[in-house]
């Protein structure tokens, strides 16, 4: 078995009811850099900033309307780290002229020393396409387009060119260019079209909260699209795990929370290996920062290790 990689959804920059800890709430910039040293220290892959450009009040009370920009974020997050990559999970791409989305990430990837993993989506708040003038009907074939204009504005030309249905751009120069020759771009989403767009135009697979059950068929459709449409290259397959906490919680982490004895959660991680797997995404219950460094600093000590 190869070595099972793992990441993780940073707390603080974004605060939805489904996911959110109670502290995160008064957290600040302090606690979201510590967290993401912890990481880094730890030998995590890769630490994860969502976007939303902005919030309808009648999804605010779920959702929240903390959702820090992802560049800006990730741009701070390299100031103050060392190793760890650097996602977008997931960045809505469409939204904005992939030329200036290019102009961004190429400089993230150029100041951070070659750490970005550009992770896109559809997205799916209508208001947000809406009040950008981006027809949201529409924002499936978009994010196609966008793709293939991105990868163009972040390789390794200085005057990049497209021209598709959407976007043309040719004789424009940008640098600094990406430190990668190649950024990689990795597909979000779980829906039919999503997984279709991952494997035919991604660099990797990012579910959107597939269960264990499922993860299998969806796997075996990656791989039967990339065959028909002859593509060898590999595809790096996600998964977002259950919630974890390392150790006997002494409160109550939840029904579905994977808890208990290092072994015990790397043996139930090591699961999703099995189904063919590359990374996972992992998120840990907590009620402070520093229980929350705690338990990142557990995982990538005593778990990490048995997850090859």
């Amino acid at each position: 078995m190869t070595r099972l990689a793992y990441g993780m959804q940073l707390p603080i920059q974004s605060q939805s009811t489904i996911y959110a800890e109670s502290w995160e709430a008064g957290a600040d910039v302090a606690d979201l850099a510590e967290v993401a040293r912890a990481a880094d220290r730890s030998g995590f892959d890769y630490v994860a900033c969502c976007d939303h450009v902005g919030i309808p009040r009648r999804l605010a009370d779920a959702m929240s309307t903390t959702w820090y920009d992802p560049v800006a974020t990730l741009s701070f997050l390299a100031g103050v780290t060392e190793r760890v990559r650097l996602l977008t999970h997931v960045a809505v791409v469409g939204l904005r002229h992939p030329l200036l989305s290019a102009k961004q990430y190429a400089t993230l990837d150029h100041l951070s020393g070659g750490r970005l993993i550009l992770g896109v989506g559809a997205g799916h708040v209508q208001e947000e396409f809406e009040a950008l003038g981006v027809d949201f009907a529409r924002r499936g074939a978009v994010l196609d387009e966008s793709v293939d204009a991105l990868k163009a504005a972040l390789g390794p030309e200085e005057f990049p060119s497209h021209k598709g249905e959407l976007f043309a751009f040719e004789g424009l120069g940008q640098r600094p260019r990406p430190a990668q020759r190649r950024v990689p771009v990795w597909v979000g989403g779980s829906s039919a079209p999503a997984v279709r767009r991952a494997a035919l135009k991604g660099d990797g697979w990012l579910p959107q909260g597939d269960p264990r059950d499922r993860l299998p068929e969806q796997i075996a459709t990656l791989r039967r699209l990339r065959a028909e449409a002859g593509i060898e290259a590999p595809l790096t397959i996600g998964a977002i795990t259950e919630t974890l906490y390392v150790g006997v919680p002494g409160w109550e982490v939840g029904r579905r929370t994977v808890s208990g004895a290092p072994d015990a959660v790397a043996e139930s991680l090591r699961a999703y290996a099995a189904m063919g797997v590359h990374q996972i995404q992992v998120r840990f219950r907590s009620r402070s920062r520093a229980e929350l460094v705690d338990q990142i600093e557990a995982f990538g000590a005593e778990v990490a290790p048995q997850l090859s």
